[in-house]
């Protein structure tokens, strides 16, 4: 055991302009990510675990009707709502997923249930709920509605567009990570995908290694950008192969595949990383990033911009 833990999150990255963040809405923001990082932080604080807390800090974004994930997540092309979420454990490489998921009020609820009782790591659809009805409560439709996701899938369905969570292009996705004082990682994200999305879209947050990653022996991951480029770059377990196989430190390995290796290929977004020693970096090659971190080396702070 040690006394060092932190944790970190985010509520995804994008064309966050400050022209049109007015300072009432910029504080609804920072509070909401103020709240889910203290939420999380709390349980390290406390000697709970990092899986724990990532968990917590998810639900509690998953549960801000500001943010792509749970109760805000937005619209698909047919009025549904279908969300993902992913959570694994650093310490054995435990990882439980779910995509394409409806009616559940914290999809990463369901995504440690499917790691903790069942013998599998990803779980879709009809099938997934099937599942969460063992384990979980489920919402009508009108738990999730809200009237800004409404009008971003009706201006959606005008322009026949698929959008990335707002029509001025943020990747709208919700995730933490976490070490606690047992020296175990943990990574957690969740998402209501894209708005209008069609045909059963997944991304990258469900995806163990593309958008969600842990292993003690380098980092925890939780990415958010464009999902389908995140997944061909394997985004979240590069990070970890550059520090384990090329002995990056966590600031190397996220410099050169955010500002690097993503961008030869226009893979626009960030993501937020700390390693087995509670160092924590939170690179975004967008103009923005909804993002807050806090430690026990008394940093707490969050952000939006550069």
């Amino acid at each position: 055991m040690n006394n060092n833990f932190s944790i970190a999150i985010h509520g995804g990255a994008g064309t966050i302009l400050r022209s049109t963040m007015t300072p009432a809405l910029q504080l609804e923001y920072e509070t909401g990510l103020q709240h889910a990082l203290d939420t999380g932080y709390q349980i390290l604080e406390t000697g709970g675990s990092s899986l724990d807390a990532v968990e917590a800090a998810v639900v509690s974004l998953e549960d801000c009707p500001l943010f792509n994930a749970g109760k805000g997540a937005v619209f698909n092309n047919v009025g549904g709502h279908e969300m993902d979420a992913c959570i694994m454990s650093g310490k054995g490489l435990q990882a439980g997923a779910a995509c394409g998921i409806s009616h559940i009020r914290n999809p990463i609820k369901l995504a440690r249930a499917v790691m903790e009782h069942s013998q599998n790591v990803l779980l879709c659809g009809a099938g997934a709920e099937q599942f969460a009805k063992q384990h979980l409560s489920f919402e009508d439709d009108a738990y999730f509605y809200t009237e800004q996701r409404y009008m971003q899938w009706q201006d959606a369905l005008k322009e026949d567009k698929v959008l990335l969570d707002h029509s001025d292009k943020k990747f709208g996705t919700v995730g933490a990570v976490a070490l606690d004082i047992h020296g175990n990682l943990a990574a957690a994200t969740s998402t209501g995908g894209m708005t209008n999305k069609k045909f059963g879209r997944i991304g990258d947050s469900p995806i163990p290694g593309a958008g969600t990653y842990a292993n003690n022996n380098t980092c925890a991951v939780s990415c958010t950008g464009h999902g389908e480029l995140f997944i061909r770059s394997v985004v979240a377990y590069d990070i970890s192969c550059l520090m384990e196989y090329k002995g990056l430190s966590l600031k190397d390995a996220c410099d050169l595949v955010v500002y690097d290796k993503l961008v030869k290929i226009g893979g626009e977004g960030g993501l937020i990383a700390i390693d087995k020693i509670g160092n924590i970096e939170m690179p975004f090659n967008s103009e923005g990033m909804y993002r807050g971190c806090r430690s026990s080396n008394g940093r707490n702070e969050v952000k939006i911009y550069p």
